[in-house]
């Protein structure tokens, strides 16, 4: 079977995995973990519950795939504008935080999902194993940026400083993520994404708010 054909075999299964798993998602973003059902979920998703069958072992295994699929989407989105052209590393560094305090990253829904998905994190080994390895891939993705911009601005730090300076201003863009979701009418349309640059920018010495240009 040529490589094209076995593309093309492929592509539908992923995608009925993906709509499952997006059903899976509206569900607890809606009525938390108890109302993402094996029937709740064909339903939404228009297959029968045979099919969920199919593609995952049991509800427990949709629900982690559902979790991984969620917070990696959340980092790709935050990442994917910041690997652009940009003329600076603190550009570049600016953009991710920008990008980290605005929609779509910002977005009821998704902390609703958080909310959700939280308790079963704290219970369960194989879901708290994910939450690890994407918190991880976040911070050391804003660990690498600071590490750009102090070496552009010739400020020295060692790697167990990068990791405490990447650890506090991932906290930041955490909490001030979770606030602007939570409550997206109690704040100016620029203000969540000002107030991370400047913290982000305090922490690790060098300003973020002065940019001439700025992609968000």
């Amino acid at each position: 079977m040529s490589d094209h054909a076995t593309k093309f075999k492929r592509e539908p299964a992923e995608q009925r995995k993906e709509a499952l798993i997006q059903a899976t998602l509206s569900l607890i973003a809606e009525q938390g973990l108890q109302g993402a059902t094996v029937r709740a979920i064909a339903e939404r998703a228009s297959v029968t519950q045979g099919l969920i069958r199919h593609y995952f072992s049991s509800k427990e295994d949709l629900i982690t795939a559902a979790y991984d699929f969620h917070m990696r989407r959340l980092t790709d989105m935050t990442s994917a504008p910041a690997d652009g052209d940009y003329s600076t590393a603190r550009l570049r560094l600016a953009t991710f935080v920008t990008t980290g305090l605005t929609h779509p990253v910002v977005d009821p829904g998704s902390v609703s999902l958080w909310a959700g998905f939280l308790n079963k994190v704290l219970a369960d080994d194989k879901m708290q194993a994910i939450h690890e390895q994407t918190y991880r891939d976040f911070r050391d993705r804003l660990e690498s940026l600071i590490a750009d911009a102090l070496n552009e601005v010739g400020i020295p730090a060692s790697p167990a400083e990068l990791r405490r300076l990447a650890i506090a201003c991932n906290a930041v863009v955490d909490g001030l993520w979770m606030e602007g979701g939570a409550l997206p009418y109690a704040f100016e349309p620029d203000e969540l994404p000002e107030i991370g640059l400047a913290s982000v920018g305090a922490i690790i010495g060098v300003e973020l708010t002065d940019l001439e240009q700025r992609q968000t």
